[in-house]
């Protein structure tokens, strides 16, 4: 009987955590960047998060918003096109993409360059019908 609580809390916290997995919620890609979340979480971050977090509604976004972890999942990830969005003062402090867009920019036609005042260097990628599918942020 000693076991059978823990067992039975164990089987609850499951059931939870996969709920909204099971009933299929997931948010769109501006719903997620929206709530902080690029779309490049892995499931499994997000398990990870909830062991350090206790905020169960920053968890249950996450989980919104991952990708399974499968290597299949990774490998059937394509995109038609890209679109580097840069501040063009901020571009000084990122000579890695001053060097792309002057010199390598023209060899990748699918690429565009887009400058918005105050955006950070990030990489959006876009589907086949050009809509935005991903957005990869410059770290440092």
């Amino acid at each position: 009987m000693d076991r059978s609580l823990p067992v039975a809390a164990v089987v609850a916290v499951v059931l939870m955590c996969c709920s909204g997995i099971c009933r299929g919620e997931r948010l769109g890609a501006r719903e997620c960047e929206d709530l902080g979340f690029t779309g490049l979480a892995l499931c499994s971050d997000c398990n990870a998060l909830s062991e350090f977090v206790k905020d169960q509604e920053l968890v249950e976004d996450c989980r919104k918003c991952c990708t399974e972890d499968s290597d299949d999942s990774i490998s059937k990830l394509t995109f038609s096109g890209a679109i580097i969005e840069v501040c063009m003062r901020k571009l000084v402090f990122y000579p890695e993409v001053v060097g792309f867009l002057e010199e390598d920019k023209d060899d990748f036609r699918y690429v565009e360059a887009r400058y918005s005042y105050g955006s950070p260097p990030k990489l959006i990628m876009l589907d086949d019908k050009g809509e935005h599918k991903e957005t990869i942020r410059q770290v440092h």
